[in-house]
């Protein structure tokens, strides 16, 4: 068990977004060494089918746990919804994903019962937050696909004019709804936390699915003696598309975090 606690925690995305997953656990488990995945070749995944979303996601889980991580994290709301069951049989290693943690959070945190999810098609096709809130009494779920969030995140750009638009166009159901907290369900979603919480107010709570992921990483690997105490952990990127393009859009998204990538 000792020697399990000095491997990497491998962390899957469908491209970008997952890196601010990456960051919330380093920030929390600065200690851990983590290798990051993002399958920019096949980006995005929001508009594909699941089960083309299941084939690539399982394909990159695959070449992680190969790499010999100790837990796998699925840092991609379209992959979770496509995935789950299946990875949690695949894989004899923890896994921890970012729908039930971030959908527990929001539960705890609404006052009104009226929770909203932005996402993409892919997640909201699931129905995965609805499924994860349905047992809880009271609560009133408002989901609003917003597929060209994620492009604009790939693109490296999180503020302007065009974004601006685009995202009160996809936020207009959200605010008829008059929601009190609403779950950025999809990891690039944070990196436009600006855009968003300037439209929708401080009235309104918002649930980074990326950091409550975070959370449940720290807490499994507690639970299951993988924490490893050491010194400050390394960081190593790959990706399934070009990888001087992962690292120059990547360090405009999350700056001196991510410094090189190199070709999974």
């Amino acid at each position: 068990m000792a020697n399990d606690r000095e491997k990497p925690i491998g962390i899957f995305d469908s491209g970008f977004g997952g890196l601010t997953v990456a960051r919330a656990v380093v920030d929390q488990l600065p200690g851990e060494d983590i290798i990051y995945l993002g399958d920019t070749g096949h980006a995005p995944y929001g508009p594909r089918p699941i089960a083309q979303v299941r084939q690539f996601a399982l394909a990159r889980l695959d070449e992680l746990a190969a790499l010999g991580v100790k837990a796998l994290v699925v840092a991609c709301n379209s992959a979770s919804a496509a995935v789950l069951a299946d990875a949690r049989e695949r894989y004899d290693l923890p896994l921890v994903e970012v729908i039930r943690p971030a959908a527990r959070r929001a539960v705890r945190a609404t006052r009104t019962g009226r929770v909203g999810v932005i996402c993409t098609q892919a997640t909201a096709t699931s129905r995965a937050y609805d499924d994860a809130v349905e047992a809880v009494t009271g609560i009133s779920l408002t989901t609003a696909v917003c597929p060209r969030l994620v492009d604009f995140v790939e693109a490296g750009v999180t503020s302007g004019d065009e974004l601006l638009a685009q995202a009160r166009d996809y936020l207009a159901p959200i605010r008829a709804a008059d929601v009190d907290t609403l779950v950025l369900g999809c990891t690039h979603y944070p990196l436009l936390t600006g855009v968003i919480a300037y439209l929708l107010g401080d009235e309104v709570t918002l649930v980074s699915s990326a950091e409550e992921c975070a959370k449940q990483v720290y807490a499994t690997l507690l639970g299951a003696d993988l924490l490893n105490p050491g010194p400050l952990g390394r960081r190593r990127f790959l990706t399934t598309g070009d990888p001087s393009r992962f690292a120059r859009i990547g360090q405009r998204l999350v700056g001196g975090f991510l410094t090189t990538a190199e070709a999974a």
